[in-house]
């Protein structure tokens, strides 16, 4: 019997490297946040993922499961409402992608931009184990074992999605008959498994950091490793010291010169976090005439900031004093997440023709 949930599914989550941060507040998060009573809401913590490139710091990615359980919660995540599960405790999940695996070539995985970037801006070159290169499969099956109908992601996601679309139509087609010529809406209507997902962005594509241009003379994005991200966790102290610290106009040597508002981290932050817009409008214009000065702006920034962080962050805090419900939490969603995933791979099976004998997973 399949499952018909009464509202339409979403699948996402985070690969946990660390806290989150304001860069994932904007790109996803906000709007897991926002979907959570009108859709079926499952959040993945891909831990498994994380050891594509440190699979010797095995203690470090079990505290970042546990500091993405808290910040997940802190940030508006209601398990009562939503499934928060840890990847590697759901078995069907790691079958699929064996699976799926055999649907995608070799030179077609190596064409995915994201994997490049990813072997690029971590220096890999060509030491990295066969595990890496199996990422975007395992990312596949992450997503299509809840056959979701909604990817909420940032941008540098939408290359994995769009594996992810192609596998999905090539299952159905080989093994369920669907039509290679049907729309990508209409595929589990006409016999498919896996629904042909589509991405949700979040409103800001590509949040940049509190530092400076890279080497290109593009600003960077908001990255831990770059030492350049304001976590949703900071304390006001913190933020400030991060705030005041923030790349503006290299230009302006004082407050009254003309200052430029374009590729200024600072501006993109109020534009981005400042709910008065007003405000930002009218100092914008005075900034570009040199009538108010980065400190003034920056102040108001922090403000901004800390005015959105804190509450999340007193709310981190009450959970990290009962770690016993935030793995119960865990533990309670993971169940009911294996519960979905198990289906899929038996609907999967039962379509391959490889169903012999009943299986039992217990969590």
């Amino acid at each position: 019997m399949t499952t018909s949930p009464s509202k339409p599914r979403i699948l996402t989550g985070d690969t946990p490297t660390g806290r989150l941060h304001l860069g994932h507040w904007v790109g996803s998060l906000e709007n897991r946040v926002a979907m959570q009573q009108d859709f079926d809401c499952y959040f993945i913590i891909a831990n498994a993922h994380a050891f594509t490139t440190r699979a010797d710091k095995p203690a470090e990615i079990r505290q970042s499961v546990l500091d993405i359980t808290l910040d997940y919660l802190a940030a508006g995540i209601d398990p009562v409402k939503s499934t928060i599960f840890v990847q590697s405790e759901i078995p069907a999940i790691a079958e699929l992608a064996f699976f799926f695996a055999m649907l995608v070539s070799f030179n077609r995985l190596m064409r995915n931009p994201t994997l490049k970037d990813e072997i690029r801006d971590k220096g890999l070159g060509d030491n990295y184990s066969f595990g890496f290169l199996l990422y975007p499969i395992g990312q596949i099956a992450d997503i299509l074992a809840f056959r979701p109908h909604l990817v909420p992601v940032g941008e540098d996601q939408l290359a994995h999605l769009e594996l992810t679309r192609e596998t999905a139509r090539k299952f159905d087609q080989l093994y369920c008959g669907v039509d290679p010529q049907t729309r990508d809406e209409d595929y589990v209507t006409a016999g498919g498994i896996f629904p042909v997902i589509e991405a949700k962005l979040g409103r800001i594509k590509r949040l940049v950091g509190t530092g400076g241009p890279g080497p290109g003379g593009g600003l960077l994005k908001m990255s831990k490793s770059l030492n350049n991200a304001i976590f949703l966790s900071d304390e006001p102290d913190v933020v400030k010291k991060k705030v005041m610290g923030m790349y503006t106009d290299p230009n302006r040597k004082k407050a009254t010169d003309p200052g430029s508002v374009e590729n200024n981290p600072l501006w993109l932050f109020h534009q981005t976090f400042n709910p008065d817009a007003a405000w930002v409008t009218e100092a914008m214009e005075k900034y570009r005439a040199g009538g108010i000065g980065d400190v003034e702006c920056k102040r108001k920034l922090v403000d901004v900031l800390v005015a959105m962080i804190e509450p999340m962050r007193q709310r981190r805090l009450a959970f990290e004093k009962d770690p016993a419900q935030v793995l119960a939490i865990l533990r309670d969603g993971t169940a009911r997440a294996g519960a979905v995933a198990e289906e899929t791979l038996a609907l999967a099976k039962r379509a391959m023709g490889q169903e012999y004998v009943k299986r039992q997973v217990r969590f």
